[in-house]
């Protein structure tokens, strides 16, 4: 079977109008994670371009990719949806907790009210944007 390219500046949708495929490229998310951040572990919920999560303690994450960035300097965020014990917190992520990798981010998630505590996540969600190697 013979591989084919596409080659294209632009993409045209017949109602939507057209894109420049550099948006595309320099635009979109490169990962994307969300998972469950409990004391048994980091569960993935949905992920895309990730190879595995790590739980390296109490609120602190480590989320690895399966393809790498083309170096350390890239964007990540994060939020949550809630936690089953209370409704009242919000979510502040310490990024760059330990060194980040070409290939992963490490994170925490700390409690809202003042005292910086690291506290487990029952939903968390993290987007990286970058170039990818």
């Amino acid at each position: 079977m013979a591989l084919g390219k596409i080659k294209a500046d632009t993409l045209e949708h017949s109602t939507a109008g057209s894109l420049d495929t550099q948006y595309v490229v320099n635009g979109s998310a490169k990962v994307l994670c969300t998972f469950n951040g409990t004391a048994s572990g980091a569960t993935v919920r949905t992920s895309f371009n990730v190879s595995s999560t790590d739980d390296d303690s109490t609120g602190q994450y480590g989320v690895n990719f399966t393809n790498a960035m083309s170096g350390t300097e890239f964007t990540p965020t994060g939020s949550n949806i809630g936690d089953s014990t209370t409704s009242l917190r919000t979510l502040g992520i310490v990024a760059g907790l330990n060194a980040n990798t070409s290939s992963s981010i490490n994170f925490a998630t700390t409690e809202a009210d003042g005292t910086g505590a690291y506290v487990d996540w029952t939903h968390v969600n993290t987007v990286v944007h970058g170039d990818l190697a």
